[in-house]
């Protein structure tokens, strides 16, 4: 790391996302969240939006996810495969699928108005902001002489979203404040300072036509509670309509939002419901009604910055001086009123936009950083312990009808969600994972006694909060997929790994990875060549050219399905010996079966088989790499285990292309880094950082909007996830014995920087530097347990030993230059 003369590390750029003006798109607008509420903040002068969510509002009610005609179904399909009839598999198949998924809701809008001066405001003084330091959005602009500023956050101790509205003159700040939803709702005012919403979201999802006179089953009811506090000495508080409140010469407003649902778990009709949602947001208010603002947001900033600051990132193209020439050479350009690309700028003030359409040529390091941390900032803010699990879009959904639901899916989307809660060190992020795969182990033992005759669990590949079990209805491609809970366990043998946590794993993991490998030993049979298959079995959302030169999707024995359960299988045998179970006789059925899986297979090309036999591939440049999961997210393709496999796995990727959705990118990011091909992530990486147009975007072409929110088109945030997953990826690798580092640096472009507070398996903690594209130390530190026995950096090996409650330091050449108390 290059330091100044005294020593210091050069100064990032702060960690914020800048605008020049008041959002035009919902894409512009600022996410703020406390895991449980959301809101986008737009930042209007004259009339200012906040777009609410709470996490819980979703159509419909719990639901059957079983289908006593399925074992026929099954069986007709399986005996199509047998006959290698694939098109007419395919079509039979679509009897397995089932009911639509639900819908996630919006909350509602929150409104203000302010006086007409606020439409003659100076759009040279405006500035919009959200710092990802503080989780907080600030707003400021003059109205002539006056300066008028705003402050949002979202607090997780107090379950609040607090704003603050402050005026540089004494009764100067006038506004009309309302609730509007696009759900049944009503609101009045209650009292002279609290604006009240009552309403329900939809009892089931749009309803067909043909069932258009059938009453509707009730829905989840929600309340929202809006109280509004003024300075003592100047304002009066007023009432409109009985439903909005008008201020009118204040000199600061505090305005604080509360809301709750009556969701009562996925298993609990809302009828039953005994959870009130208007005494949950009473005492909510009640118990905060002695805080001051100051107090609250010092509350709200403790709790966040306790996860946020645990990861520090710093990178920097080459020495100090490179960086400072960099950093000049960009004010200079982007003070030309020539040149449009920078319109948006003023001054030596660069906004996050133009620091987006900068970047193919500008490369700027520290882009890379704040869209790192952006991503640890989004899951701080949408999944914390108690809330739902990070959906499609986190928490944030501006429609009743959302793209595809922006419901979590589980054939990528939901498990990239939390690719970077561990390496990033926000594992108790994950916790809402964890109740998920519970409930939704639930409800997947009756889909797999129903629907397929068989013991144990499982769950498709699209879910909802009723912890739906059971195939999507819709096209077999996607919606044919009993592979999802599988792959979601293998994330609490991860979170094991990480952390060593042997209560998590007796307690919470091990039976529910447990009732997943009984589920795949009675869905595995005896197949072709002497192997163990699954049949039917898809690649998600891809298909194939039959041999008769018709398009199909349902095979057998996808390269995916085998890598999956041998991710699980490896992880139960493991887990059993670590719990003293391996004299079970599930894991001796385990193991015997691990010997009988199809083998991953190497095509006439040289690239990796999707599908168990050498099919002709309908679309070569397909958005999923599912058939390279034993890579990434797996570990069964390994460089020093597996080279020809991996030799293979990287003509898969050149034959896959660069271009896709934000996620496909992203996961490419991480593929080219578990190959530590540092040139092929980094180009993939760069490839993510283009602009889109919300207005002009063209779908699956992936790329940034504004306000860093990641595009599939649209804005799906498991890029976002994925990103932040992937650059930690290119720094640090490990399994639990083995730690690699800077395996993926691109040292070209990164050639100084430091990344602290990172986790790696084992149970350790890394604090990693270099300069001029080399290793210059790294700490290494556990508080409890670990299980560490070897460095590794470019051919360097050492052993070594870490104790309890101590930091170690090790040079460029992994020597031990001294350890001290934690």
């Amino acid at each position: 790391m290059e330091e100044r003369e005294d020593g210091s590390a050069p100064p990032s750029e702060p960690m914020k996302v800048t605008f020049g003006g008041p959002a035009k798109q919902w894409t512009d607008a600022a996410p703020i969240g406390n895991g449980r509420l959301g809101a986008m903040v737009w930042g209007g002068v004259a009339t200012e939006l906040l777009q609410l969510n709470e996490d819980t509002l979703w159509t419909g009610i719990p639901g059957d996810y079983t289908d006593p005609n399925a074992p026929e179904a099954l069986a007709e399909v399986r005996k199509l495969v047998d006959n290698g009839e694939f098109p007419e598999a395919t079509a039979a198949a679509a009897k397995l699928t089932g009911k639509l998924s639900e819908v996630y809701q919006l909350l509602g809008d929150l409104k203000l108005e302010f006086d007409d001066l606020h439409l003659k405001y100076d759009e040279a003084t405006y500035s919009r902001e959200l710092d990802l330091d503080t989780a907080t959005v600030r707003i400021k602009y003059h109205v002539g002489d006056v300066e008028f500023s705003r402050e949002y956050f979202a607090s997780h101790p107090d379950q609040v979203i607090g704003t603050k509205i402050s005026t540089s003159q004494a009764g100067s700040l006038s506004f009309t404040v309302y609730f509007d939803s696009k759900l049944h709702h009503d609101s009045y005012v209650n009292d002279v300072n609290q604006i009240i919403m009552e309403g329900s979201c939809p009892g089931q999802r749009a309803p067909p036509k043909e069932n258009k006179g059938h009453a509707a089953p009730e829905g989840l009811k929600f309340v929202a509670i809006l109280e509004l506090h003024i300075s003592e000495r100047n304002g009066i508080i007023g009432i409109l309509d009985d439903k909005k409140l008008k201020v009118e010469g204040c000199d600061w407003a505090v305005l604080l939002l509360v809301a709750s649902s009556s969701f009562d778990g996925p298993f609990m009709k809302p009828s039953d419901s005994r959870k009130d949602p208007y005494a949950a947001c009473g005492n909510a208010l009640k118990s905060i009604s002695n805080l001051s603002y100051s107090q609250l947001y010092a509350r709200h900033l403790s709790d966040y910055q306790n996860l946020f600051q645990r990861v520090s990132l710093q990178l920097l193209k080459g020495s100090t001086s490179d960086t400072v020439t960099m950093n000049s050479e960009k004010k200079k350009t982007s003070s030309s009123t020539n040149d449009p690309l920078f319109k948006a700028s003023r001054g030596n003030e660069i906004f996050t936009i133009d620091r987006i359409k900068s970047f193919q040529y500008d490369e700027d390091p520290s882009l890379v950083e704040l869209l790192f941390q952006f991503g640890r900032y989004l899951l701080i803010s949408c999944s914390r312990p108690g809330t739902q699990v990070a959906n499609l879009q986190g928490i944030w959904n501006k429609d009743t009808e959302p793209k595809w639901d922006s419901a979590p899916h589980l054939n990528i989307n939901l498990e990239m969600n939390y690719w970077p809660s561990l390496p990033c060190n926000l594992a108790e992020c994950q916790e809402p994972l964890f109740d998920f795969i519970s409930c939704l182990s639930i409800n997947g033992y009756k889909t797999a006694v129903v629907n397929y005759q068989a013991n144990g669990w499982v769950v498709h590949h699209k879910a909802d909060i009723w912890a739906k079990s059971s195939a999507l209805q819709g096209d077999v491609r996607y919606a044919l997929w009993p592979m999802g809970g599988a792959w979601l366990c293998t994330h609490l043998w991860e979170y094991y790994n990480y952390t060593l946590d042997k209560d998590f794993l007796k307690n919470k993991a091990y039976p529910l990875m447990e009732g997943c490998a009984t589920f795949l030993l009675n869905w595995l049979i005896e197949g072709r060549g002497g192997y163990l298959e699954t049949n039917p079995s898809t690649s998600p959302e891809n298909a194939f050219i039959a041999p008769d030169g018709r398009p199909a999707c349902v095979s057998y024995s996808t390269t995916m399905d085998m890598a999956i359960i041998r991710e699980v299988f490896s992880a139960v045998a493991a887990a059993a010996e670590v719990l003293d179970m391996s004299d079970s006789d599930l894991v001796h059925r385990v193991q015997a079966v691990q010997k009988k899986l199809y083998p991953t297979k190497i095509a006439s090309d040289g690239s990796i088989m999707e599908w168990a036999e050498e099919f002709k591939e309908q679309e070569v440049h397909h958005r999923h790499l599912s058939h390279l999961y034993g890579l990434f997210p797996g570990h069964t393709l390994t460089l020093e285990e597996t080279p020809e496999l991996c030799r293979a796995a990287e003509k898969t990727l050149f034959k896959r292309g660069v271009e896709g959705p934000g996620w496909s990118t992203t996961w490419k990011i991480l593929l080219w880094a578990r190959l530590q091909n540092s040139e092929n992530a980094y180009m993939m990486l760069k490839h993510l950082f283009r602009l889109v147009d919300p207005e002009n975007e063209v779908a699956f072409e992936g790329g940034l909007y504004s306000n860093l929110f990641a595009a599939h088109p649209p804005f799906q945030i498991d890029a976002n996830f994925g990103f932040t997953a992937a650059v930690a990826e290119m720094l640090v690798q490990s399994t639990c014995k083995d730690l690699y580092l800077l395996p993926g640096l691109p040292r070209d472009k990164w050639g100084s920087g430091r990344a602290t507070g990172l986790k790696a398996r084992g149970g350790v903690t890394i604090s990693i530097f270099w300069k001029e594209g080399d290793l210059s130390e790294v700490h290494v530190s556990s508080k409890d347990v670990n299980s560490l026995e070897r460095l590794h950096y470019r051919g360097y090996t050492a052993a070594v030993k870490i104790g309890h409650g101590r930091v170690y330091t090790f040079d460029g050449k992994l020597k031990h230059l001294n350890s001290c108390s934690l």
